[in-house]
């Protein structure tokens, strides 16, 4: 399809939806600022610079819970003036409902990039990308239409997919309940309403919490925190504890784990199965020991259990006793059509993350890396690692830096000076005001991977 049958196109969608988009432009300095609002409801945002340099920039936010729902077009403030400064364009809008809301983001960001053609004439050049949630979104965008992108960049993006994502939601709070709380009456699954996952989640936490003061507790909760594989630095403000230091580095894990619980394990479940019509992840046949021995911090687990006087091998076997959760195979279809990946990917994608990520684990490039390798696409992904704790806590530096690359690439045809060390390099050059800590990495596979390039992962 031609770029002028494309934006045709996408307008008589927007058409049929009852209205054009409704915008308000203002310039400010060198910059013109629009703002707008599409017929699903969604607003968005523009800012292209009086000397564009003929690429935009489509950036798709991350998770929102509402009320609130804010369009955005750049990370942070001041990775968005580096890019205005640098000539160029960006563009992206909220979503037209909050929460898991793929099935409104990857229209509405489609819209907003028409709606950017219309008004300021086409790009020579347009990347999406996105962070957090909007990895997932951009990546979306990549595999179901790659013809209206160059290229795409994800930031710790949830690019395993949202099978996948929740079924490893499912893990660590099943082990807690499990092990700490077996007669607490705790739903996992199939949560009725935001107070009764509010209610689940202050349930839940209260026995971590009372757990966290004995050894054998903070066994378990490691346990339970490596079946996530949650980092032990997993915030810029924990310190960084040394490898022998079992103590903080289990303390660090149980603030994320109480953070997995406040967010994710509950809230953002309900909401998702909502959507989906059901529970969309399963335990049933899952071998916890098995995933134990294939985490990243199972050497900790083992120590700390050894510590506690604790048996490893009986708390394994109560897992594996214990009664399992089985996923309503409608919701699983609508989360597989919906948020998970074939891995085919047709235009190149750079794919960035942290090391020490709690939220949305490293091991995720993982499973990227899997499904796009049994799609055969296996050459247009490069992924790369920052050496720092938390989600998404990239400097300026470093965004600019992996921007940049995946530009190289789509100018030079293939991919090159992608190892840290040139990273590194482009980001020094990008700002040197802000850090670089793009490092060698290679994470240990993903846990729970559900792709559909693999069909047997739905067995």
């Amino acid at each position: 399809m031609t770029t002028a049958s494309r934006t045709a196109f996408a307008a008589a969608l927007l058409l049929a939806a009852g209205a054009l988009p409704t915008s308000a432009a203002a310039a400010t300095g060198d910059t013109t600022h629009v703002d707008g609002r599409l017929p699903s409801g969604a607003t968005y945002l523009m800012d292209v610079p009086a000397r564009w340099n003929g690429t935009v920039l489509l950036f798709s936010h991350g998770y929102t819970s509402g009320p609130a729902n804010p369009a955005q077009d750049a990370p942070d403030d001041a990775t968005k003036a580096l890019l205005l400064k640098r000539g160029y364009a960006l563009a992206g809008s909220s979503y037209a409902t909050t929460g898991w809301a793929v099935t409104d983001a990857v229209p509405d960001q489609l819209a907003t990039l028409t709606a950017f053609t219309d008004r300021f004439g086409t790009a020579s050049r347009t990347i999406a990308w996105g962070r957090s949630y909007g990895g997932l979104v951009t990546t979306a965008i990549a595999e179901r239409h790659p013809e209206r992108i160059d290229g795409s960049l994800s930031l710790c993006g949830l690019v395993h997919g949202g099978v996948a994502n929740w079924n490893n939601t499912l893990d660590p709070v099943f082990a807690l309940k499990t092990l700490l709380a077996p007669d607490s009456g705790v739903p996992l699954v199939n949560i009725g309403s935001q107070s009764a996952a509010d209610a689940a989640a202050g349930a839940l936490s209260a026995v971590v919490d009372s757990a966290q003061t004995t050894a054998q507790g903070r066994a378990r909760i490691a346990l339970a925190a490596a079946l996530h594989n949650i980092p032990v630095w997993n915030q810029p403000t924990q310190p960084r504890p040394a490898p022998a230091d079992l103590d903080a580095q289990q303390a660090n894990q149980y603030e994320a784990v109480k953070g997995l619980l406040k967010v994710a394990a509950f809230n953002r479940r309900q909401e998702s199965e909502a959507r989906a019509g059901g529970n969309m992840s399963w335990n049933t046949g899952v071998d916890y020991a098995k995933l134990l021995g294939a985490s990243s911090v199972r050497k900790e687990v083992t120590e700390l259990y050894e510590k506690a006087g604790l048996s490893l091998r009986a708390d394994l076997a109560t897992l594996d006793r214990a009664p399992r959760i089985g996923a309503d195979p409608k919701a699983v279809a609508w989360m597989a059509a919906t948020s998970s990946f074939t891995g085919e990917l047709t235009k190149p994608q750079l794919s960035v993350h942290t090391v020490g990520d709690a939220l949305v684990p490293v091991q995720t490039e993982s499973a990227l890396k899997r499904a796009v390798t049994a799609a055969g696409s296996a050459s247009l992904l490069r992924q790369a690692y920052t050496d720092n704790a938390g989600h998404c806590t990239f400097s300026p530096a470093e965004q600019l830096a992996a921007l940049r690359t995946l530009e190289d690439r789509l100018t030079e045809g293939r991919w090159e000076r992608t190892d840290a060390a040139s990273l590194n390099s482009r980001a020094a050059k990008a700002d040197p005001t802000t850090p670089t800590r793009y490092v060698p990495y290679r994470p240990t596979p993903y846990l729970r991977p559900y792709d559909l390039a693999h069909p047997a992962d739905g067995r």
